[in-house]
This record gives structure tokens, C-alpha cells and sequence, in this order.
């Protein structure tokens, strides 16, 4: 593992020489932004995006600064306050993170926005409308144009209510958006593993909710990973409802580790089925890296998701 030059060990100093000395050193070492274009043979069909939380021991600038080298594209799931670093690598951001606002419900404050309470609740749509406003504009003024949004979990709710509820809430904001031209996604997540109760959960419903709102700017985030878990049959889901997503995360099942053959998903074939829909967007990778050598994993599976 000392040998490796993308070891975790050379990310722990920071230096920006370190940095460039390993890209240099990978690049020099297998050549990957010439082979992962020659391997996409339809150059701009799959663009590659990564997810920082899933590299928490390394920072922006460094995940930024080696992803690069290995035709890496995008880093998302981050905040306006991220976007000059993004910006300084000529990086794009694919989906930007969600804002958060709190309330209070019964005499108890309550944070909304992130996954447990969103959409699905009528008395979070004041507060949500007022931070996702300033946060699409910003995502808009950086030249990002995807925003990710969440159902919230049921907590008793039907999931027709919270279709219902979902599509009013949304409305609110599709004005801005199609003004903006920025898209707000929602994920679709597991309930069985990780996200116990959400109420997207499922692709049918999800499509649904994209019929109710009724706008080009509003689509699905399809998690690979999650709706593995929950539905499986995901080249002919991605076949059938390909119109409704506007992005797409991998992840390894089960485990949520790399996407090479440790799990039961073929990427390749995925993403190939992916490519034949005419998607132009982003494949990000979104998975936990089990190995010590994190940025090696990232490499491997932008390599396996270049088809």
C-alpha cells in the first residue's frame, strides 16, 4: 500500500505540491484521461461526477485536484460556499446539496430539508420555498443547474397524501426554476437498509409525482444503489422512465462498497443502458469506499462506468 501514490497517507499533508506530484505521477502511471477517452469511444455521452461526502478524509481541493487526472468532471453534493474551489479546478458541480431551514411544530423546532422532513409535509412549504430560493439562484449564478431535493419520511403519512402534498409544495418553486433553468431532483432511496420510512422509495411513485408537477424542471435523481435494494430490474426501469431522471448514482449492492465484482450489480451494462436512452447528463459515483486506497476506488469506477 506505500507504493500506491494515491495512498490516504499523501492526502493527509494538503500541500498542493503533494497534490500535483501525485496527478502527475498517476497520470505518467496509466495514462487514464487518454484511456477513459478512448474507451468511451462516444465522447460527452457519460460525464463523470463524484460525491464528496463519500471521501470525508480528504478535502475538496485535493479529491478536485486527483479526480482531474482521471477524466472526474464534476464533485457534488456540496454548498455555495464549496463553488470557488469547484470553480478554481474547472470543476463543475452536478448536483448540488440541499438547504436546510428550521420551524417550529407544536411548541418543538424542527429541521426541514434534509431527507427525514421535506416536501410531503404541507407545514414545511413556507420554510422550504424560502430557502430553496436563494439556493437555486445561487446554484443558477455558478452555472449549476441540478438541486437536489428529498419527500421526507411517511411517519403515517399515505403515500397518495404525500403525493399530494409533494406536488404542491413543488409547484411553488417550479416558476423559479424554469426561469432559472435549473432542475430540482428528487431521490429516490431505499427504506429497507438506510433510509427506514422515506417516501420516495419506489420509481412508480416518483414518476407519479413528476407527472403531478408537471414540469420539465422537476425529475428524479435514480439511485442504482437504492432502487436495486428496493425494486431491482434496473436496465429496463431505466429504459422505461429514463424521460423523468436527471441523474444517476452507483453504489455497490450490497454494502453500499465499490462497483467492481465484490457486489451483484454490472455497471457496465447499466451504464451502457443508461447511454442509450440519449442521456447526457452526469453518472456520479456515490459509493463508500471499503479499501484504504479511496481515490484508487474512485478511479476504478469511473473507469468501469466508461462505456
Amino acid at each position: 500500500m506505500e507504493s500506491n501514490p494515491l495512498s490516504r497517507r499523501s492526502f493527509v499533508s494538503g500541500s498542493a505540491a503533494a497534490v500535483a506530484s501525485v496527478a502527475a505521477t498517476l497520470h505518467h502511471r496509466f495514462g487514464l484521461a487518454d484511456e477513459a477517452a478512448a474507451k468511451a469511444g462516444v465522447k460527452g455521452k457519460v460525464r463523470h461526477s463524484a460525491c464528496k461526502w463519500c471521501y470525508k478524509d480528504v478535502s475538496l481541493d485535493d479529491l478536485c485536484a486527483a479526480g482531474k487526472v482521471f477524466g472526474l468532471e464534476s464533485v457534488e453534493l456540496l454548498m455555495p460556499e464549496d463553488f470557488p474551489t469547484l470553480k478554481k479546478h474547472g470543476l463543475h458541480c452536478a448536483m448540488v446539496s440541499f438547504p436546510t431551514a428550521e420551524i417550529e411544530i407544536g411548541g418543538k423546532k424542527t429541521k426541514v430539508g434534509p431527507i427525514p422532513k421535506s416536501f410531503n409535509r404541507l407545514e414545511h412549504h413556507d420554510a422550504l420555498v424560502a430557502a430553496y430560493e436563494p439556493h437555486l439562484k445561487a446554484s443558477a449564478d455558478a452555472g449549476f443547474t441540478n438541486v437536489i431535493c428529498f419527500s421526507g419520511n411517511r411517519e403515517g403519512l399515505d403515500d397518495e397524501r404525500g403525493l399530494e402534498n409533494c406536488a404542491v409544495g413543488l409547484k411553488r418553486l417550479m416558476p423559479l426554476c424554469e426561469k432559472l433553468g435549473v432542475t430540482l431532483s428528487m431521490e429516490l432511496l431505499n427504506s429497507k437498509v438506510n433510509h427506514a420510512d422515506y417516501m420516495c422509495d419506489h420509481s412508480d411513485w416518483g414518476v407519479e409525482l413528476c407527472r403531478r408537477v408537471g414540469s420539465e424542471r422537476f425529475k428524479l435523481l435514480y439511485d442504482i444503489y437504492h432502487m436495486q435494494i428496493m425494486e431491482g430490474d434496473v436496465i429496463a426501469t431505466i429504459r422505461k422512465h429514463h424521460e423523468f431522471f436527471s441523474h444517476y448514482h452507483t453504489g455497490g449492492v450490497p454494502g453500499r462498497h465499490e462497483i467492481d465484482d465484490t457486489q451483484e450489480l454490472y455497471y457496465p451494462a447499466i451504464v451502457k443502458a443508461i447511454v442509450e436512452t440519449g442521456f447526457d447528463g452526469w453518472v456520479a459515483q456515490e459509493f463508500i469506499p471499503a479499501r484504504e486506497d479511496k481515490i484508487a476506488s474512485l478511479r476504478q469506477g469511473v473507469e468501469i462506468c466508461t462505456v
